[in-house]
């Protein structure tokens, strides 16, 4: 009777020793003002939750790299991450590194965003930010020159042009090889472009060469100087110190260029507005920029699960557009009046626009998209060197999108669509 007694004391100091230990759960975010917004209030849900969240912050590029290695040696300890669906969705789906979100809700989300969530027909990641390709302003230097805000390419180099001096880049966007790709893609979009169709490359056309000397000749001739060393990272310090006149990027930086505490430029010299249309279209990118998942390695799935269904709420959705003017993917968020109504008008007007003319792809959609931006951004750095002029270019293009092509033959996706 002693013995039997004194088992059921230890299995139940087991059971309740077992209950008492910290739950923990690793989650990965991406350097990103969504990211920095999770990391304010996760301190709520660990006081709600009892979970103690441990957060690792890296650059974009890093967070990729980091989680390839950890889940293709199958040493990860990742239970959250947040994750670019454009960038490695094909690649993480194919390699079995996302969980299935069956259970999650994803009827708060437009179906444009679902289109890059899904596989097959599961879910396997939740869309969190939607962005699209948008003009940064300086509203006094437009007054001051006379000038209105450009609706054309043509308008938008005349402005580059009468903006420029030695004190301040008349333009600015990404020349950074790789990084410029996102940014390139709307200004092929609107000279009637494409980096893929039907599966095979094609930015070696009359049209897309257009477009990459367009854009090389306004970053050579009104760019910062180094600009082929500069992503989105080293030009907004630079608007931000007032010596960028126009900046054409994605639009969820627009809360960080008019934060008084970040910014020189008083927030009433800063206008967002379209991006002006190409001889073609007027077609910006209109993407899911990052979205959230659960890792497939994950032993923590049922914390994990609570976390991301917190992390992707309506709630935060309308914290980050409302009070951060982070363009979240929700709809909920941007149909709420009150939240609308803290957000700069010009903002909402711009997401209205590219909703409704936006492309959903702002580079190659492939597995192997990594390789891909590294060969286009050597032709887009080839005309930013040659302000566009370059007798090689075309050649160089064809070259690029051979060895693009090759890369679809290799993973099984050329020609497919």
């Amino acid at each position: 009777m002693k013995s039997k007694l004194i088992t059921l004391l230890l299995l139940a100091a087991l059971v309740f020793g077992a209950g008492a230990q910290a739950k923990e759960i690793r989650v990965l975010v991406a350097n990103h003002p969504y990211g920095d917004l999770l990391k304010q209030y996760i301190p709520e849900y660990e006081k709600a939750t009892g979970v103690k969240v441990n957060v690792e912050s890296l650059q974009e590029s890093q967070l990729t790299t980091k989680l390839t290695t950890e889940f293709a040696t199958n040493s990860s300890s990742a239970d959250v991450f947040m994750t670019r669906p454009l960038q490695e969705g094909k690649m993480f789906y194919k390699n079995g590194w996302y969980e299935p979100l069956t259970s999650y809700d994803f009827s708060d989300y437009p179906e444009s965003a679902m289109g890059v969530a899904r596989f097959g027909n599961k879910p396997y990641l939740v869309p969190l930010v939607t962005e699209w390709q948008v003009l940064y302003y300086r509203k006094d230097l437009f007054k001051k020159a006379g000038l209105s805000v450009p609706r054309t390419f043509a308008e938008l180099e005349a402005a580059a042009k009468a903006l420029d001096s030695t004190d301040i880049s008349g333009f600015a966007s990404r020349g950074k090889g790789a990084a410029a790709v996102t940014q390139l893609s709307s200004y092929v979009y609107n000279y009637g472009g494409k980096y893929l169709d039907k599966g095979v490359a094609v930015f070696d056309s009359k049209e897309a060469l257009d477009a990459i000397r367009f854009y090389g000749k306004l970053l050579a001739l009104y760019g910062p100087t180094g600009v082929t060393s500069m992503s989105w990272e080293n030009i907004m310090p630079l608007f931000q110190a007032g010596k960028v006149a126009m900046w054409t990027d994605a639009s969820v930086f627009f809360g960080q260029i008019v934060d008084p505490a970040k910014s020189q430029v008083t927030a009433a010299d800063v206008g967002i507005a379209n991006l002006p249309a190409g001889p073609k279209a007027s077609n910006p990118f209109f993407v899911v920029s990052w979205g959230m998942a659960v890792a497939r390695q994950s032993k923590n799935k049922a914390q994990a699960m609570d976390f991301i269904k917190w992390a992707t709420s309506a709630d935060l959705a309308k914290k980050a557009l409302g009070g951060a003017s982070i363009p979240m993917s929700r709809n909920s968020a941007w149909a709420d009046p009150a939240v609308v109504a803290k957000a700069n008008p010009e903002l909402v007007a711009s997401q209205a626009f590219a909703a409704k003319n936006g492309n959903p792809f702002d580079r190659p959609y492939m597995s192997a998209v990594g390789n891909a931006r590294d060969l286009i951004g050597e032709v887009i750095i080839e005309s930013i060197n040659t302000a566009g002029t370059s007798q090689k270019l075309a050649d160089l293009a064809k070259q690029k999108v051979k060895q693009v092509n090759e890369l679809l033959e290799d993973t099984g996706e050329y020609g497919m669509y």
